[in-house]
């Protein structure tokens, strides 16, 4: 009988020190797939449609705010409101997935090329590498939902996972989008 409740009691904590420590996890398989430039190993760590769903709404929200009630009474001025808000939804529907990160990153790649803004003097060399997560602070919000927070220099940037399972995911960012 001890022993049994002894068995319990470890898979008890195994399981507890893998839920806490799963978006750590998480957070380092996403920036060393950054880092590395590997948009396959994204999959893994990002739930692209929730991804999109919520980058879609955080920038239709920006548009209607920034358009203002005056926009949005006058009839011309719903519909160009409504083709901007359609632009932004395909914009990010082409960009939030495996194949849209990677042009971005190989966009990245050709734009310090081009301005010369490397760290070495070979024109070809890689640039320096993306740490996104660098000095974020990190908390837990429930237990399925857990935050890393980036500052830059339009604000802060939140990375939200979800657990799905055992697993975490890449979720939602959360923009400073004129807040």
């Amino acid at each position: 009988m001890k022993k049994l409740l002894l068995l319990l009691g470890l898979v008890v904590v195994l399981l507890a020190g893998w839920l806490v420590s799963g978006p750590y996890v998480t957070l380092r398989g996403l920036a060393g797939a950054i880092e590395q430039r590997n948009t396959s190993t994204l999959d893994r760590y990002v739930d692209f449609p929730m991804l999109r769903a919520n980058l879609r709404a955080q920038l239709d929200d920006y548009v209607v705010r920034r358009a203002g009630p005056d926009v949005q009474s006058n009839l011309v001025g719903a519909l160009l409101l409504t083709a901007g808000q359609k632009l932004s939804g395909t914009a990010v529907d082409a960009m939030v997935t495996p194949t849209g990160i990677g042009a971005l990153m190989e966009g990245h790649t050709l734009w310090k090329r081009a301005s010369n803004d490397l760290e070495s003097s070979d024109t070809f060399a890689a640039p320096k590498a993306a740490r996104p997560f660098e000095g974020a602070t990190h908390r837990f919000e429930s237990l399925s939902r857990f935050t890393a927070t980036t500052q830059t220099a339009q604000g802060p940037v939140v990375f939200v996972l979800q657990r799905h399972g055992l697993r975490w995911k890449l979720v939602n960012i959360e923009l400073p989008l004129d807040r």
